[in-house]
């Protein structure tokens, strides 16, 4: 995937189990869908809270985080549970939506690449971002994009 692309449109549970529909997320706004290898460890664990923390900025530009890995519901309620984390944690279990990212490594050791993907209102990915080592990356840059874009939100 890449800038300019339609992002696959997916339905996924989130955390409480509730059926998450990316075509219908977007009604509300941008939408920065962020990848992470697995739930409850360090660096996963860190990059969510930066999500979490920076929760009112992403709010302020009328935008959504959206986790989503390929650990089952249960382990998704308690990650969230025992973080904190106020926004939709979704359980690609099969890896069916990694894959149509292009984010689902060969070997199910790490799962996915850490990547993060901003999609408007056109579904179109605006941008995308790739650290595997830097946490604190992906939403910090997510909002630049976020902030400086100054495209109508479509």
């Amino acid at each position: 995937m890449r800038r300019g692309d339609l992002a696959p449109d997916f339905t996924l549970p989130d955390q409480a189990g509730v059926a998450r529909t990316l075509s219908t997320l977007v009604h509300d706004g941008p939408v920065v869908l962020f990848f992470y290898p697995a739930a409850m460890t360090r660096g996963c664990t860190k990059e969510s809270c930066h999500f979490r923390d920076l929760g009112a900025r992403f709010t302020a530009l009328g935008a959504q985080r959206v986790g989503i890995s390929m650990d089952d519901v249960a382990r998704q309620s308690q990650f969230a549970a025992r973080y904190d984390l106020d926004y939709p944690l979704l359980a690609d279990v099969g890896g069916v939506v990694a894959r149509a990212y292009g984010v689902k490594r060969p070997v199910d050791l790490l799962r996915v690449r850490r990547s993060t993907f901003v999609i408007y209102r056109d579904r179109r990915v605006r941008d995308v971002i790739t650290a595997e080592f830097n946490m604190d990356r992906h939403a910090e840059h997510a909002l630049a994009v976020l902030g400086e874009d100054q495209t109508p939100l479509s």
